[in-house]
């Protein structure tokens, strides 16, 4: 590892000493070591090209095209599910799992749909945009809980009580963030945390930089981990550009032997 990214790591470490409370805030490359494309929006298999009918994957994936041509919608589910199959989480997981158990406040806040924090073992994790194995109808009480999508033979998939089709708890493009993740992010947020963490997210939505904005106005100590500058990297106070994997782990080694 660079030397000055190990500089960086130490400071990190130092401040992590003197602290209570932590909030992460992850996106797509912090599962980029699991294999899974970092997403242009959710589609990095469609990178500077339209899908088959011609639109952009956002269209594709958007939930007026859900409601209207559900068919299309899940074409290109199917196709993305089938991509991210037989994945898990990595490393960078596993610490902030860890340090949920070593710290006396952890969340995550994470735009993945992926549920790997979950299935590394973090429980106080926000999945602000939902995860893609449950399954839920939206006109009737049915939700199930899914492995991957190989059991999905015609689509749009029907749900068994209710004959409507069905969809991933997930939040597509042009839809509302569900109320409940709102009300758990408002209320750990203003709360606040002794240091913030930005990991693997380009920080695109406001609502993803309101956490970080508010460590800067409040003087809390907040971290990059991403090697690309970010929306948010000019009011970072210690940026290690670097990938998520490696870093969380150098930090959890460098912290279990200072303390």
């Amino acid at each position: 590892m660079d030397p000055k990214i190990k500089k960086q790591i130490r400071k990190v470490v130092n401040l992590l000493k003197n602290c209570n409370s932590i909030l992460f805030v992850t996106g797509a490359g912090i599962s980029a070591d699991s294999g899974l494309p970092t997403y242009h929006g959710i589609g990095g298999l469609y990178n500077q090209k339209k899908t088959d009918e011609g639109i952009p994957i956002e269209i594709a994936l958007a939930g007026q095209t859900l409601q209207t041509k559900p068919e299309i919608t899940w074409k290109y589910l199917l196709q993305i599910e089938k991509r991210c199959r037989n994945t898990t989480f990595n490393r960078a997981h596993e610490v902030i799992a860890k340090l949920e158990k070593k710290f006396n406040r952890v969340w995550v806040l994470t735009q993945n749909i992926d549920g790997f924090h979950k299935k590394a073992g973090s429980n106080n994790v926000i999945q602000i945009h939902g995860d893609m194995h449950k399954l839920i109808c939206p006109k009737c009480n049915w939700e199930k809980e899914v492995k991957d999508y190989s059991h999905i033979k015609k689509i749009p998939p029907i749900c068994p009580n209710c004959k409507n089709f069905i969809r991933p708890d997930v939040v597509f493009f042009g839809e509302m963030l569900k109320e409940k993740n709102i009300q758990i992010f408002n209320r750990e947020v203003s709360k606040g945390f002794d240091i913030y963490f930005s990991i693997g997210t380009t920080n695109t939505f406001p609502y993803i930089q309101e956490p970080i904005f508010k460590a800067n106005q409040t003087n809390k100590p907040t971290i990059e981990i991403n090697p690309s500058t970010t929306e948010v990297s000019d009011i970072i106070d210690i940026k290690i550009p670097a990938g998520a994997a490696e870093t969380l782990d150098e930090i959890w080694n460098l912290y279990n032997q200072i303390t």
